[in-house]
């Protein structure tokens, strides 16, 4: 179980925790205005408490997907999370329903001035009606605007540089910037990062062999300098230590590497009875970082596939499932390139504190796409499952789309809203990948909220009208039956 694991599982717990708690609250107040207080208990759990369930669930797909990876502390990670996430689950369930039986219509007691109490029932003019319907009457601007926006965001994601910040990132100020700037003009910037040889010996202390690699390496480009080698007590295994000429993070160092593994070492070594690998810090953070990126489209997909197979059940429409998968996409997308534009050093990064070019650590992405892929599938099962309760009530799919959004936007806009703050509080610490990770989590939770949930969404369902519910019949039959609004819940609608 990684350090950090606790932080990643109280920060979606906090997260999701959140979202499900307005969730059932809100349906609570509204069914509280024209029914009894255990009526109204009933038909929160038995509606909103079906979207936690199945939005819940996709958070665990999400979270769990991290097993994909391949890097095992990660696999805490995903344990850690995805508890949490199930505590959240039941408490709002079984503990919350409890304590609004308790509270009843005390519930609505308490008021801050100023903001007004939650719109009544049918409240389609509220600000949120009258935006959705001014997007669905240019449909087509609205959707290719918020692409736009999202695809321009997402653009510096290609630049998008995995390794491992270390102190040369960290603040001039600090003693430990200060001690590798030390470090770097005595001995080289690569003294910050050596690179450990082992050594297997076909027979035992083959000295003339060890000093003819040694001195061997030492002409090799890129490498700076090479110690002496260091057996071991019984003669058949040695140390070598190499110092390459560029710093850790530099994508020399990521050549030299690789050159040294597939070709300067096999030469070297090829009649003289070696094994020789190279390792070090310096080695393992490369390597971990060209796993995590030839895992990812493995992970992105498994976890995307999962979700989808999740929501297609629950709102019987391919389209939706479609829509859904793509839009979350693109938050992450804006993610990573916020991310990768802040990492970047220059202007930007000078807003964060952040003055060099720095890599970003290979798990933050990873992390990042798990925490915020499940919560956009939140925003979207919470939008998504009103606006089906509404159609199924009266099949007319432009006002559906209007009395979802009413109904949710403040719920949604919350729920965002603390989240940003809880992320943004990131930009706080020291440590310049806890910045980045921050910075790039409130943009996606901030873009979801907005361009996607009040713009993007309402502007497709308006494209696709009544095909938005289309589903083949065969396709229909096969698929087990997963609704996320019962139909007790149309007769009161």
């Amino acid at each position: 179980m990684p350090d950090f694991a606790p932080a990643v599982a109280g920060l979606i717990g906090i997260g999701v925790g959140v979202d499900y708690a307005l969730l059932v609250l809100t349906r609570f107040r509204a069914a509280l205005e024209r029914t009894t207080p255990h009526e109204a208990i009933v038909e929160a759990v038995e509606t909103a408490g079906r979207s936690v369930l199945v939005a819940g669930t996709t958070v665990l797909i999400s979270v769990n997907g991290l097993f994909l990876v391949g890097i095992p502390p990660l696999y805490g990670v995903a344990v850690s999370a995805g508890l949490a996430v199930l505590v959240v689950m039941a408490a709002s369930v079984t503990l919350l329903p409890a304590l609004l039986a308790l509270l009843g219509p005390k519930v609505n007691r308490l008021h801050i001035p100023g903001f007004g109490r939650a719109p009544r029932r049918g409240g389609d003019r509220t600000p949120a009606a009258r935006w959705s319907r001014a997007v669905q009457r240019r449909p087509w601007t609205a959707a290719i605007t918020g692409t736009a926006i999202l695809l321009l965001l997402a653009a510096p994601a290609l630049g998008l540089r995995l390794g491992f910040p270390d102190a040369g990132n960290n603040a001039p100020d600090t003693t430990t910037r200060q001690a590798y700037d030390l470090i770097s003009d005595g001995f080289g910037p690569g003294a910050n990062g050596p690179l450990f040889l082992a050594i297997d010996l076909a027979e035992p202390r083959q000295a003339a062999e060890l000093a003819a690699l040694a001195d061997r390496l030492r002409d090799e480009n890129g490498v700076a300098s090479v110690g002496q080698p260091r057996l071991n007590p019984a003669g058949d295994a040695a140390v070598l230590t190499v110092v390459p000429t560029t710093s850790p993070q530099d994508s020399a160092t990521s050549d030299l590497v690789h050159r040294l593994r597939d070709d300067s070492l096999p030469r070297a070594t090829a009649n003289g009875g070696l094994s020789v690998h190279v390792g070090g810090q310096t080695a393992a953070f490369i390597d971990e970082s060209e796993l995590v990126s030839s895992r990812l489209p493995l992970f992105i997909g498994g976890v995307l596939g999962l979700s989808l197979l999740l929501i297609l059940p629950a709102f019987r429409s391919p389209a939706i499932a479609l829509k859904a998968g793509a839009l979350n996409l693109l938050s992450v997308g804006a993610a990573y390139g916020v991310l990768a534009l802040f990492a970047e050093g220059g202007r930007a990064g000078g807003l964060l504190g952040i003055d060099t070019d720095t890599p970003v650590p290979s798990a933050s992405p990873v992390i990042m796409f798990a925490i915020l892929f499940g919560l956009s599938m939140d925003y979207e099962v919470f939008l998504l499952s009103r606006i089906r309760e509404h159609y199924r009530g009266h099949g007319q799919a432009r006002r559906a789309v209007v009395e979802g959004v009413a109904t949710t936007a403040r719920v949604i806009t919350a729920a965002a809203a603390i989240m940003v703050v809880v992320f943004l509080a990131f930009v706080l610490s020291d440590e310049a990948f806890l910045k980045l990770t921050g910075v790039g989590m409130a943009t996606a939770i901030l873009v979801d909220a907005t361009i996607v949930r009040m713009l993007l969404v309402p502007a497709l369902m308006q494209l696709l009208g009544r095909r938005t519910w289309w589903i083949p019949p065969w396709l229909d039959r096969a698929l087990p039956r997963l609704d996320v609004e019962p139909a007790a819940s149309e007769a009161r609608t």
